[in-house]
């Protein structure tokens, strides 16, 4: 494990590479492990150095939970694990098809009821980090202020410690700054989608984490033939030299590669170690 660490929202210390847990529930679609497999999943990330956990109380599906997992696995916490969990326009079919002003989610009872949920499934006084996410259908169309201000209240009653945003456009991002102090953004970036790269750069200029979500491509991964190069040449895999990518990319990317293996959990953790050289690099692009 790379002992590369980053200080998320100021004062929680985090190695680069996190763990994401959306798919120990095969949430929103896709394959999930057995319970056991889940479980030990998530102790064997605490064991090689992860101290970073992504998480939702929307991540369920069948009875199976994600934050349900996370405690019955890590509680009580070790004293350095951070947990970051998100509210707001998520459940896929649902509010997620709505336009912003009609999603519960969003709205200040529904805002409030996501954080008493993650609170109660995680066993916590106070969550971490708290993601305010946005719609998808109308990204950029509706401001955020309202949603955020609710998540500020939430946090001046000592239920959140920090607050991040995700889906958001660069005009939200400046706007969030606005409004409170923004630990973390959380978009999609990856190797073969880099519509964000102004924004990760803007966040690295602000001291504020940039975490891109389907780090590896999510439900459509990502494959070029100079990928398969650069593994060669490493003996690595496709997977590990794009987690490579990123944490060469900018100092501030913060990894949450998700999966239900512990086999592909330790490739994931050890990309960490593969470092690309500037021929690599040039060549990806």
């Amino acid at each position: 494990m790379t002992t590369e660490r980053w200080a998320l929202g100021g004062d929680l210390s985090v190695a680069r590479v996190g763990y994401g847990a959306m798919k120990l529930t095969g949430w929103p679609r896709g394959d999930r492990p057995d319970r056991e497999t889940a479980l030990a999943v998530l102790r064997r990330a605490v064991e090689l150095g992860v101290n970073h956990i992504d998480t939702s109380h929307y991540y369920a599906r069948d009875g199976v939970a994600a934050n349900e997992l996370i405690r019955e696995a890590l509680h009580p916490y070790p004293d350095d694990l951070v947990i970051v969990t998100k509210v707001g326009a998520l459940v896929e079919g649902s509010d997620i098809a709505l336009p912003a002003s009609e999603k519960t989610g969003l709205t200040p009872d529904g805002l409030r009821r996501g954080v008493e949920a993650n609170l109660r499934s995680l066993g916590v006084d106070r969550l971490d980090v708290v993601n305010l996410r946005m719609g998808d259908l109308d990204r950029g169309e509706t401001s955020l202020a309202g949603p955020l201000e609710t998540l500020l209240a939430l946090r001046e009653e000592g239920l959140i410690r920090h607050l991040g945003v995700s889906n958001v456009t660069a005009a939200e991002f400046a706007e969030a700054r606005e409004i409170a102090p923004i630990a973390c953004v959380q978009n999609l970036y990856n190797v073969a989608s880099r519509d964000d790269d102004p924004l990760v750069d803007a966040c690295a200029r602000a001291g504020i984490a940039y975490v891109p979500f389907f780090p590896v491509g999510g439900f459509q991964p990502v494959t070029a033939e100079r990928l398969d190069a650069v593994a060669a040449r490493h003996g690595a895999t496709v997977p590990q030299v794009a987690l490579a990518w990123l944490l060469a990319r900018s100092p501030n990317i913060l990894l949450i590669p998700g999966t239900g293996s512990l086999s592909h959990l330790e490739e994931n953790v050890a990309a960490a170690a593969l470092k690309l050289s500037e021929d690599d690099l040039a060549g990806l692009g």
